[in-house]
Parts: structure tokens; C-alpha cells; sequence
């Protein structure tokens, strides 16, 4: 985990650069609609390469959707603690019952 808040850290240290001289700061400069699509497209990427069952793919791309979730999250303000306090809260309850406990659209 400490390499995420590091990663977290570093990103938000970022946003506030050049976007002439950091990709993140260019990235986020753009708002957090290009953010997420950003994020979207990073996690097909990931999807393609588990389904060719192509390992080093995967990790390669799992890194990189970990790094615009990150970014995503940086974009709309939400903090990393915030994600795993929520992952804490769900611990201990099955994703069946947490799911049912949502509240409808």
C-alpha cells in the first residue's frame, strides 16, 4: 500500500506543475471528463490482456489503470484514504449483502 499513497502523494504533488513539463499535470489540466476517459481506456487495455491470457500485459496494463484511477480520483477531488476507508467499511461483509444494501437508483 505504501507504494499507492506514495503514487497518490506524487500525483497530487504533480497537479500543481507545468503541464508543459509533467504528463499528470497535462493530463489534469485537460479536467476530469479527459481523466476518466483517460482511466476508461486504460482499463480495456487491461481487460484485453486478461482475456489473451498474456501475464506481463496485464501487469503492465493494471499498473497503468492503478495510475489513472489514481489520477481520476485526484481530478474530482477524492483522496485515496477516502477509497480504502470505504474498502475498509466493506470488509467482513459479503459483496452479495453489501451490494443489496445500496440504495436503488
Amino acid at each position: 500500500m505504501t507504494t499507492l499513497n506514495d503514487l497518490a502523494n506524487t500525483i497530487a504533488a504533480r497537479a500543481k506543475a507545468d503541464p508543459d513539463s509533467s504528463w499528470t499535470a497535462k493530463l489534469l489540466a485537460k479536467g476530469p471528463e479527459k481523466c476518466a476517459e483517460k482511466f476508461g481506456e486504460e482499463a480495456v487495455e487491461a481487460i484485453i490482456e486478461a482475456v489473451k491470457d498474456n501475464r506481463e500485459g496485464l501487469i503492465s496494463e493494471s499498473a497503468d489503470v492503478l495510475f489513472h484511477l489514481l489520477v481520476m480520483l485526484q481530478s474530482r477531488g477524492v483522496s485515496l484514504d477516502e477509497v480504502l476507508e470505504e474498502l475498509e467499511r466493506r470488509q467482513g461483509t459479503s459483496g452479495i449483502a453489501e451490494k443489496a444494501a445500496r440504495p436503488k437508483p
